[in-house]
């Protein structure tokens, strides 16, 4: 039996999942790099959040590791439960740990999907955000070069990544996106991309909700996840941990929706 999602749910690139995703990023080593400490806890992670907790929505990146992450997910997950979403996104390389820079090179973000199909072990990416718009590659060729992997059939939906309200809106004029990734929490409270995807009907994706785990020492997770959830019915936070006693506090937090 499928655990209740906690936080109720939301319809994210045509799938009902959880609103309370999971974020992947700390599944890696020091500087968002390399291999996990203990990778054996890592997997088991994955299987608690989708298994356990009843989390349908996991995101991930191929700059995660570099490409770590990916491959935990399959050996983890695979084959994936139908009901489950996984989100990655394209289009940042690692020069070093703890360093990241956008590419936005259209041949690039071709080899980065492709890539990605062969670890993640699947015929199509569900959902695939831009990780990064490059400022030195034209936005237009950036997108243009996903759509025409959606085309084919590689991409399912496209998302976009830490993106401002001109940004979204020149891309929106001419290409349906299926959710925007951004930071918010009560930290950083004001984005105007939020209320911008409530008015166009786009889910937002909250990344670094519990601002790193700043948020949840004095009073654990739950204030600032409920903050998230009672925001607005569209937006789906993803915190991130690699302990599972913290990925128990989180999705305990918000059973039962938002207070």
């Amino acid at each position: 039996m499928t655990p209740q999602p906690p936080a109720g749910t939301i319809t994210i690139a045509g799938k009902t999942v959880s609103r309370l995703g999971f974020g992947t990023m700390r599944l890696t080593g020091p500087g968002i790099w390399g291999d996990p400490a203990d990778r054996d806890m890592a997997l088991s992670l994955l299987r608690q959040a989708v298994h356990t907790h009843g989390i349908s929505h996991i995101d991930t990146a191929d700059a995660y590791g570099p490409h770590t992450v990916e491959n935990l997910i399959r050996d983890a997950l695979h084959p994936y439960p139908e009901h489950v979403l996984i989100a990655t996104k394209v289009g940042m390389v690692r020069p070093a740990p703890g360093h990241w820079r956008p590419l936005g090179n259209p041949f690039y973000l071709r080899s980065c999907v492709e890539a990605s199909l062969r670890r993640l072990q699947v015929e199509r990416l569900e959902l695939c955000y831009l990780h990064r718009i490059d400022p030195e590659v034209a936005l237009d060729d950036q997108i243009a070069v996903m759509q025409a992997m959606q085309d084919e059939g590689k991409i399912g939906h496209i998302g976009l990544s830490k993106v401002t309200r001109e940004d979204l809106g020149l891309v929106v004029k001419h290409r349906p996106i299926a959710a925007v990734q951004n930071v918010l929490n009560t930290n950083d409270r004001f984005d105007p991309v939020v209320e911008l995807c409530r008015d166009m009907g786009i889910p937002y994706v909250a990344y670094r909700p519990l601002d790193a785990g700043v948020l949840t020492q004095a009073q654990g997770p739950r204030p600032a996840l409920d903050w998230l959830l009672n925001y607005g019915p569209h937006i789906a936070p993803i915190p991130g941990t690699s302990q599972p006693r913290h990925l128990n506090e989180i999705a305990a937090a918000v059973q039962g929706g938002p207070a």
